[in-house]
C-alpha cells in the first residue's frame, strides 16, 4: 500500500484511489494524517496543498471521485444503451469488478451507517438515489411497471450491499457472486 517515493506531483486519480483505500480500511476516524501520508507517500504539506479542506476535502474528493466511476461505468450506460438487457448484465459484472467480487467495502455503504455521516449525506443520497434512480428507468425501459421497476432496482441495491457485507465477514467471495447471478437472472426475465 505504502508508495514512498512518491513526489507530490503524483496523479490525482491515483492519490484519490490510494485516500479510498485508507477510509475503506480505517473509517473515516481512523484515517489519521499519519496513516494517509505513509499511503500515499505524500507530506502533510503536499496533502494540504492538495487538499486545503484537510481530510474532510480528501473524503469529500474521493467521493466524488466514486461517484464519477460509477457515472461512467453504470449510470450513463443504463440510462443510454438502445439495449437494455445487455446493460444490466454490464452494471453487474462492473459491480463485481468495482466490488472486487464483494471483497471490496462500499464506502459510501460504510459512510451511510457512520456516526461521521453527516457531512458526506448529500453524497451518499445522491449516490444511492441515482443508482436506484438509473436501474429503475432502465427496467421500465425494459418493460416493468413503474412500480414494479422501482421496487427491483432498490431490492438490486440492497442484495449487493448486503453481499458485500456477508462476503466479507465470512470471507467467502461465492455469496457475492451468488447475489450478482440471483440479481442477472431476476432483472433480464
Amino acid at each position: 500500500m505504502p508508495k514512498p517515493n512518491m513526489k507530490a506531483n503524483a496523479d490525482r486519480r491515483e492519490i484519490l484511489s490510494q485516500l479510498a483505500e485508507v477510509f475503506r480500511e480505517y473509517g473515516y476516524e481512523g484515517a489519521s494524517l499519519s496513516v494517509i501520508t505513509h499511503a500515499t507517500g505524500l507530506g502533510k504539506g503536499s496533502l494540504y496543498n492538495l487538499f486545503p479542506g484537510g481530510k474532510a476535502e480528501m473524503m469529500s474528493s474521493v467521493l466524488a471521485d466514486i461517484e464519477a466511476w460509477f457515472e461512467t461505468h453504470l449510470y450513463t450506460p443504463l440510462s443510454t444503451s438502445k439495449n437494455h438487457y445487455e446493460a444490466i448484465i454490464c452494471m453487474l459484472e462492473a459491480v463485481a469488478r468495482y466490488f472486487h467480487a464483494g471483497q471490496r467495502i462500499c464506502l459510501m455503504g460504510m459512510l451511510a451507517i457512520s456516526k461521521r455521516h453527516d457531512p458526506f449525506a448529500q453524497a451518499i443520497t445522491h449516490f444511492f438515489s441515482r443508482w436506484i434512480d438509473v436501474l429503475a428507468f432502465t427496467l421500465r425501459e425494459n418493460g416493468h411497471p413503474p412500480s414494479i421497476a422501482q421496487l427491483l432496482a432498490e431490492e438490486t441495491i440492497l442484495n449487493i450491499q448486503g453481499a458485500i457485507i456477508l462476503s466479507r465477514a465470512l470471507g467467502d467471495t461465492s455469496i457475492f457472486q451468488r447475489a450478482i447471478d440471483q440479481q442477472r437472472e431476476r432483472l433480464t426475465r
